[in-house]
């Protein structure tokens, strides 16, 4: 392996993931160095995984007896009756089934989340104004872990509508000790900012770090270990799964491609009168459960309800090669639908090196209004395309149809002089949750201390020029009445 992609943060410098295969002068490799664990490519596949072979039954799901004395327990994402393109589920082969628990107890309100994002709820507000967030600090002195540092940023709808969509930030500092999280609303979409996910769930292990992203489907259990101060965006999906966008007249390929996803193999742990609490978050309410084993005792699985993960290096970006900017849904990594055919419920894109090199056109962001809800975050490096400061673990926030775009002086310089074809986002991955649906902002985003107004007097300079020519002036004379 090429010594030049031997830390995690070499791949921060990547152009492009095709770059640590060394024009096929080193052996070929799909994970990075760092990362401990095996995985299965493909994306929307049907899975299948042994830790010890011989374990799934062949020819039925559910033979009156399995090998090694485990249960069969599936685990059905969709209704039983959907078309078969539709249909999700996966059958898992445990030392013993998720049924054996204690009952249900209800927890505290965790006064950062938030579910119900209708503005009659008093705990939102809704504004036009272009809102940001610097860093939220990641804590000090407490231990924090995934769960306990949740924070809900903006969102729309309700999860028990079965449709609507909620973003978050995670900040955590210890990782979870005999403890499992279940989201019993929807599909989380995890983003790492700072510091590795090492994340355990019934298929097996994950490793995600920034750069990264993975999803983790509604009613799948998982445990997550971190090696320091860690902190991420979440975006959370209610009534919809992930999946890859159309590619339309591109063809085959491009985009994300669905060879580089990667999924868990199974792997288990058997423990017994073992106490483990299982936390359930329900239509934004959270409540335990615990039990006497371990939840991640499944020996073997098949199915194509499992959660994935994907390298943001991968992404094989497309554009322009004459003139004028493509819309960013060229972008778009991953895609969830809504009722309506014409408008996603949500959009994951990133903004990632690539080369830029429209000729005889304005390179940065023209001033535009859309109707779509812009959440964007930094990964890491620098993202010019924000209409103020913007570093690793930021926010930043349009609803929509607000107009938005760059300062005057930005406008002026790149307005000046023809673009030079030239790489573009170096060292820099930056993302966009964007909706067709408009967002109402918690109470937790909207007093924290980190959360800063654009000021709209960075446009003062966008002066009228063409009032200045003679052709206006005659206008303006000819039609006075």
């Amino acid at each position: 392996m090429s010594k030049e992609y031997s830390k995690p943060e070499d791949f921060q410098h990547a152009f492009h993931w095709a770059e640590t295969q060394k024009d096929g002068s080193v052996p070929s490799f799909a994970t990075r160095p760092n990362d401990p664990y095996k995985y299965q490519p493909g994306f929307n596949n049907s899975f299948e995984s042994e830790a010890i072979p011989g374990t799934i039954p062949r020819g039925q799901n559910n033979p009156r007896a399995i090998r090694y004395g485990l249960y069969a327990e599936q685990m059905t994402a969709s209704a039983f009756v959907a078309p078969r393109h539709l249909n999700k589920k996966a059958w898992l082969y445990r030392s013993r089934p998720a049924v054996a628990h204690q009952g249900f107890t209800e927890l505290p309100d965790n006064k950062d989340t938030e579910s119900t994002f209708l503005p009659i709820n008093p705990r939102v507000h809704i504004s036009p104004t272009q809102l940001a967030w610097k860093p939220e600090p990641i804590p000090e002195g407490s231990s924090v872990t995934f769960v306990d540092g949740l924070k809900t940023v903006a969102g729309s709808g309700d999860p028990t509508l079965r449709e609507g969509l909620a973003t978050h930030v995670y900040l955590a500092n210890a990782s979870m000790e005999k403890q499992a999280f279940v989201n019993s609303d929807g599909d989380f979409l995890i983003v790492p900012q700072q510091g590795a996910l090492d994340i355990q769930t019934e298929f097996g292990f994950m490793y995600v770090q920034p750069g990264e992203i993975c999803v983790i489907q509604r009613g799948q259990r998982f445990k997550v270990n971190v090696e320091g101060p860690t902190r991420g965006y979440i975006l959370e999906v209610w009534g919809a799964n992930f999946e890859l966008p159309e590619l339309g007249p591109l063809g085959a390929n491009g985009l994300a491609n669905a060879r580089d996803f990667l999924h868990p193999v199974a792997a288990f742990e058997v423990t017994s009168d073992d106490p483990w609490e299982i936390v359930y978050k329900l239509g934004g309410k959270f409540f335990k459960s615990t039990q006497n084993h371990c939840p991640f005792d499944v020996v073997a699985w098949h199915g194509n309800y499992v959660p994935f993960k994907y390298d943001l290096t991968k992404f094989v970006n497309v554009g322009s090669i004459s003139v004028d900017h493509i819309d960013p849904s060229i972008f778009c990594v991953l895609t969830a639908k809504s009722r309506d055919p014409a408008a996603p419920l949500a959009d994951f894109l990133i903004f990632s090196p690539r080369w830029d090199v429209a000729s005889h056109t304005y390179r940065p962001p023209y001033y535009h209004r859309n109707c779509a809800s812009e959440l964007m975050g930094l990964i890491y490096g620098e993202y010019g395309g924000r209409s103020d400061e913007f570093k690793p673990g930021s926010i930043s926030f349009e609803c929509g149809y607000v107009p938005h775009g760059v300062a005057y002086e930005e406008f002026a310089a790149a307005s000046k002089q023809p673009p030079p074809e030239m790489q573009i986002s170096k060292g820099s991955i930056a993302f966009m949750f964007e909706s067709s649906r408009p967002f109402t902002i918690t109470d937790w985003a909207w007093n924290s201390k980190q959360k800063h107004e654009h000021d709209p007097k960075m446009w003062d300079n966008l002066v009228d020029n063409f009032s200045k020519h003679k052709i206006a002036l005659e206008y303006k004379q000819n039609n006075r009445k």
